[in-house]
Formats: C-alpha cells, sequence, structure tokens
C-alpha cells in the first residue's frame, strides 16, 4: 500500500490546525482499512509523521483511532448534506447519492464502523449513533413545512428504520453492484421513504 502522502512545504499551523491536519490523514487510513487497524503507528509509519507528535495531539492509541473515526463520520455528515434548493426528494436524491458514493469510497472503513457499533465498542457506537441521530434530524429539517413528513414519534421510527435499511442496501450493493446501477438503487432508496412514511398515514385513516 502507498505511503499517505503529506505537503511538503512548511508552513507554521496552530495546534488546532495540526491536530486537523493529522486526522484528515487518519481519515485517509479509514478509507481501505477495518476500525481496528488504525493506528498511530501505522499513520507515523505512512505519513512520516514521529509518534511522539501523534502522542502528544491524542493521549493513546485509543483516543487517536475514536477522534480519526468521529472526524470520519462527521465528514460523511457534512459531505451528504443536500443542495440548498429544490424540492425536497431531489434534494434527498442527491444526499443519497453523495452517501453511496461516500460508502463505496472508503467501504473498508465503513463497513467495519457499522460492525464494531453493532459489536460492543461502546465508544464507537455512541458515534455512530450521534451520526444517524444527525442525518435523521436533517432529513425532517430539509422537509421543515411538513411536505413528505410530519414530525411525530411514528414517522421519526420510520424514518430511522429507513436509514438503517439504506445503510444495509448500500453495503450489500457494494459487494454485487451489478445487481443494479447506481441511480437505480439512488431511486429506489429515495422512493422508499414516502412509500414507508405513506404506511402510516394509511393506517392511521383506516
Amino acid at each position: 500500500m502507498g505511503r499517505v502522502s503529506t505537503p511538503t512545504a512548511r508552513v507554521r499551523l496552530s495546534p488546532e490546525q495540526r491536530r486537523r491536519q493529522l486526522l484528515d490523514l487518519g481519515t485517509r487510513l479509514f478509507a481501505t482499512r477495518a476500525v481496528e487497524e488504525i493506528s498511530i503507528d501505522v499513520l507515523a509509519e505512512e505519513a512520516g509523521v514521529s509518534r511522539g507528535l501523534l502522542y502528544h495531539y491524542f493521549g493513546s492509541k485509543q483516543d487517536f483511532r475514536e477522534a480519526v473515526i468521529r472526524h470520519a463520520v462527521e465528514d460523511l455528515v457534512e459531505q451528504t448534506a443536500p443542495p440548498a434548493s429544490g424540492e425536497p426528494l431531489e434534494r434527498l436524491a442527491a444526499s443519497v447519492g453523495v452517501y453511496v458514493d461516500y460508502v463505496l469510497a472508503n467501504l473498508t472503513g465503513y463497513r467495519s464502523l457499522v460492525r464494531a457499533a453493532a459489536g460492543g465498542s461502546e465508544e464507537l457506537r455512541a458515534i455512530y449513533e450521534e451520526a444517524r441521530a444527525a442525518l435523521t434530524d436533517r432529513i425532517f429539517r430539509e422537509d421543515s413545512l411538513g411536505e413528505h413528513l410530519s414530525d411525530d414519534p411514528a414517522t421519526r421510527l420510520v424514518v430511522r428504520g429507513w436509514s438503517a435499511l439504506v445503510e444495509e442496501t448500500v453495503l450489500t450493493w457494494a459487494q454485487e453492484p451489478s445487481a443494479m446501477s447506481r441511480d437505480a438503487l439512488v431511486d429506489t432508496l429515495v422512493a422508499a421513504l414516502p412509500a414507508l412514511v405513506g404506511v402510516i398515514a394509511d393506517g392511521a385513516a383506516g
């Protein structure tokens, strides 16, 4: 595997800028490595960064790993922000499309994060759940007028379930993308949300 490249120019960075730079380098490891393989030792070797510098900013190997994962999922939330304009479902489609691309680009790390969150790591589960909650809340914010969603407990439950459906479907599709095209996958996932929410309305009407 190639080394993680670092800038060649010497630039004086503030402590916060330096820490973020190290997190950016660590996040690159997330694309091709499982969560348990992300470590200070690996980054120090591949990026040519001293272990002492990494320990100075992160304290321990576990703190470094958790900081990198948090940085990665925050990046996911930021990248999948929908466009500022357009119909709600069009904006959702854009967001889901970016999510699909993100998972493909970071498949090894993302899959291992999902497994780690489900497998008993309380710290990683907390980071994962925070990201899931942020993505769910954003869906309601983007439809603040209630054009497609009513912000009530039943609808939030269904939206959270839909988020899990999206995640599992995308991870499964990534293993066998010949099953359908990327665009067909996005269209299917987007169409599933109003269909599921519609079941609530039909049940209430009945």
